[in-house]
């Protein structure tokens, strides 16, 4: 099941349009009425549609059954537009392998729809990062290829795109010596391969990242590492995403253990007054029933 916690930063409840509400920690149904399996995705907005992008972990599938998308106009009745990046046997994305954490962006200059994610296998021996693309930005996504990006180790991955239109990765780099890193590379133009490091936080230790920019400052919004237990979720800020980057400060009160979640992505929405930022994050269940994980 998916129980999806979105709260403004700073606020429980937003009102999306009269007598709707998003309600956190509820349980997820798409228009259909079937619960919403989009665990550890990101939204992406294409005019004036929202896309979430999410792994699949309905109980019974393989380990990895596939990326699922759906769509909304108001961020509170979702369509199921189906599985955007299917498992492909004899590949780094086979049913026998990891595919966490999907993030989707534009490339304008190719006119493609660019997948990120993390990619590995069941005992996280790879510790890579994988890229599909596609045409339209609901699938079906071709598997390119995986890569250890800088010929650097990978888990966790975010994804974001500045107001310039470049992109980042912001990543951590695994849990064995040398690693405990995490670390914010540039993508190149076609958005398809990291380009350079531009910051590194050096033994922060700290998973499931993601990025977003005010009109003033740049926040950067990570978990600590305590498995499928919540834990009190950070953020950093700065000036520029090359930094310098603050000292890590508790996202909610201390205590909460981030409303029993773990960061999972932002979502930017511009009103006709204000622009707010919304959280998400999954709550987790084990490894054994991800299918539970709210």
């Amino acid at each position: 099941m998916v129980r999806v916690i979105l709260a403004l930063l700073g606020i429980l409840q937003i009102a999306l349009a009269a007598n709707k509400w998003i309600v956190p920690g509820a349980v997820w149904h798409d228009t259909d009425g079937k619960v919403i399996h989009a665990h550890a995705g990101g939204i992406t907005q294409d005019g004036d549609t929202w896309y979430w992008f999410g792994q699949n972990e309905e109980e019974g599938k393989p380990l990895f059954s596939g990326i699922t998308v759906y769509s909304s106009k108001d961020l509170l009745s979702w369509k199921n537009e189906g599985i955007a990046l299917a498992p492909v046997n004899g590949t780094e994305i086979g049913p026998e392998m990891v595919v966490e954490r999907p993030k989707v962006v534009y490339n304008e200059p190719t006119k493609t729809w660019v997948m990120w994610f993390h990619a590995d296998n069941s005992s996280y021996g790879l510790l890579g990062q994988g890229v599909a693309t596609s045409p339209n930005i609901t699938g079906p996504y071709t598997f390119q290829y995986t890569l250890r990006p800088l010929e650097d180790f990978s888990q966790d991955i975010g994804l974001f795109q500045d107001d310039d239109g470049k992109v980042y990765t912001l990543y951590s780099n695994g849990d064995s010596d040398p690693a405990h890193d995490n670390k914010i590379t540039l993508l190149n133009d076609n958005y398809t391969r990291p380009l350079k490091e531009v910051y590194t936080f050096y033994d922060f230790d700290l998973e499931a990242p993601n990025i977003l920019r005010t009109p003033n400052l740049y926040y950067i919004i990570m978990s600590h590492k305590t498995g499928y237990r919540p834990n009190n979720v950070v953020y950093f800020s700065a000036q520029n995403i090359s930094g310098p980057w603050s000292i890590q400060n508790y996202i909610t009160p201390m205590g909460t253990r981030a409303f029993n979640s773990q960061s999972t992505f932002n979502i930017r929405v511009k009103g006709s007054k204000r622009t707010s930022w919304i959280y998400a994050g999954d709550q987790w269940a084990t490894s054994r029933d991800l299918y539970e994980s709210t």
